[in-house]
C-alpha cells in the first residue's frame, strides 16, 4: 500500500465515522423529543409525566455537549495526523532528548496524553457543572472535582508511565515478535489491576464504608448463600458525594472481590429491590461473563498487537498519517489514534453482545430473587437516573450496553 492510498482510507473512515456517529445522535434527539409528551403505556402508573420529561431533556442536553467534544476529538486527530501535530511534538522532543530513545518516546506520548487531557477537561466541566448541575444531579464541588483531577494525574504518573516504559522498552528489545512479550506483559498487567484497584486505587476516590447491619444486609447475605457465592465484603460507597445518580456493582476478582452499593441506591430502594438488583449482578458473575470479557479482550489484543506488529515495519503506514518518524513511540502513538477510527462500525457487535449478557443476568435475577422486585427497582433507577424511555432503536442497537427500558421491563414481566 502506497502512503497516498493509506491516508484516503484513513480519511474515507473518519468522515464515516464522524458523518454516523453525527446522524445517529440527530436521530436520538429527534426520536427522544417527539417522545418526549406522553409517558410510554406500559409507565403510565409508574413513571410522571414529568419525570418523563425530564429524562428526555437530560437525554438530548448530554448529547449536544458530546456532539461538541466529538467534533473538537475530530479536529484533534486531524490536527495530529494530517495537519503535522504528531511529527511537531515528536521534533521539539529530540531537541531535548535522543530521537527514538526510551526517554522521547516516554515524553512523546505523555505529551500527547496531556494534549488529550486539556482538550476533553472544558467539557468534562461543562458536563458536571452545567448539564448535571442543571438536572439536580450534581453534588460535586470545586474542590472535589480540582482533588479527583489531581489524583488522577498522580496514578497516572506513579502508574502510566512505568507501564508505558515497560511497553516501550520491550517493544525495542524483544526482536521481531516483540508483540507477543508486550501482550503477555500487558494481560497480566490487567489482571493485576483488578485486584488491586478495589483495595488501593478506588479508596483514593472514594470512601468505603461496611453495610451495617439491617434488613438490606440481611437479605444480601442469604442471596449470596443461596447462590453459593462468596465475596470480601459488602461495601457502602459515599456516590453522594459527587452525584444523586445510584447504582451497584462488583469490583475485583478471586479473593478480592467485592460488592459495591452507592449510598444513593440504598436510600432510594426497599431492601427487596437491593436484593433484586444485586441479584442481577451476581448473574454476571456466576454466568462467567466476566472471564468472557477477559478471554475476548486477551484475544482480541493478541491480534491487535500482533497487526501493529505488521504495521511498524511499513513505512507508509507513518509516512500516511503525517510523520517521517519511524521508531515504536510514533507507531505505538499512530495505532492509538487509528485502531479506533477503523474499528469504530462494529460497535454494534460489541453492544448487542453486552446486551445478552444483560437479557441473561436479568433472567439469573429472576430465578433467585423476584422479578417484580428487579421490576420495581429498575423503573425506580431509570425515573431517579433520568434514563430515557424512548430510545431511537438504531442508536439504542448501535452503543446502548443495556436492553432498552420497554424490552427489559417487558421480558422481566413475563417471566
Amino acid at each position: 500500500m502506497t502512503s497516498s492510498a493509506f491516508a484516503t482510507l484513513f480519511a474515507g473512515f473518519l468522515l464515516l465515522s464522524f458523518g454516523l456517529r453525527l446522524w445517529l445522535a440527530w436521530r436520538q434527539v429527534s426520536h427522544v423529543g417527539r417522545a418526549r409528551a406522553t409517558v410510554p403505556a406500559a409507565f403510565a402508573d409508574r413513571i410522571p409525566l414529568e419525570a418523563h420529561q425530564k429524562a428526555a431533556d437530560y437525554t438530548r442536553a448530554r448529547l449536544a455537549v458530546g456532539v461538541v467534544e466529538l467534533t473538537a476529538e475530530m479536529a484533534l486527530l486531524v490536527a495530529l495526523t494530517f495537519g503535522g501535530g504528531l511529527q511537531a511534538i515528536h521534533d521539539a522532543w529530540s531537541q531535548q532528548l535522543p530521537s527514538g530513545g526510551l526517554w522521547h518516546g516516554i515524553a512523546f506520548l505523555a505529551t500527547l496524553s496531556v494534549i488529550s487531557f486539556i482538550v476533553g477537561l472544558p467539557f468534562s466541566i461543562w458536563t458536571t457543572f452545567v448539564t448535571e448541575a442543571r438536572f439536580g444531579f450534581n453534588k460535586t464541588s470545586l474542590a472535589v472535582f480540582i482533588k479527583d483531577l489531581f489524583t488522577a494525574a498522580c496514578v497516572a504518573v506513579v502508574i502510566g508511565l512505568p507501564v508505558t516504559a515497560i511497553v516501550l522498552w520491550l517493544m525495542a528489545a524483544s526482536g521481531a515478535n516483540w508483540w507477543v512479550w508486550v501482550w503477555a506483559f500487558w494481560l497480566s498487567f490487567n489482571l493485576l489491576a483488578m485486584v488491586l484497584y478495589p483495595v488501593l486505587i478506588a479508596p483514593l476516590f472514594n470512601k468505603f464504608t461496611p453495610l451495617e447491619d439491617g434488613p438490606v444486609k440481611t437479605r444480601i447475605e442469604a442471596l449470596l448463600a443461596r447462590c453459593g457465592f462468596r465475596a470480601s465484603g459488602l461495601f457502602v460507597m459515599d456516590g453522594s458525594k459527587r452525584s444523586a445518580h445510584g447504582n451497584a456493582y462488583f469490583t475485583g476478582f478471586g479473593a478480592a472481590k467485592r460488592i459495591v452499593f452507592f449510598d444513593t441506591l440504598i436510600e432510594k430502594l426497599a431492601p427487596e429491590e437491593v436484593e433484586a438488583v444485586l441479584a442481577h449482578e451476581l448473574g454476571h458473575f456466576k454466568l462467567r461473563h466476566l472471564w468472557q470479557r477477559i478471554a475476548f479482550m486477551a484475544a482480541m489484543s493478541l491480534a491487535i498487537l500482533a497487526l501493529l506488529g505488521a504495521l511498524i515495519t511499513e513505512p507508509w503506514f507513518f509516512n500516511g498519517l503525517g510523520m517521517s518518524a519511524n521508531d515504536t513511540a510514533s507507531a505505538l502513538a499512530l495505532f492509538l489514534f487509528a485502531l479506533p477510527v477503523f474499528s469504530f462500525p462494529l460497535t454494534p457487535l460489541g453492544s448487542l453482545w453486552s446486551r445478552v449478557h444483560e437479557f441473561q443476568a436479568d433472567a439469573y435475577a429472576a430465578r433467585h430473587a423476584q422479578a417484580t422486585d428487579l421490576v420495581s427497582a429498575l423503573v425506580k433507577m431509570y425515573r431517579d437516573n433520568a434514563g430515557t424511555l424512548t430510545p431511537d432503536p438504531l442508536y439504542s442497537a448501535f452503543y446502548d450496553s443495556h436492553p432498552p427500558a420497554p424490552i427489559r421491563i417487558a421480558r422481566l414481566s413475563a417471566s
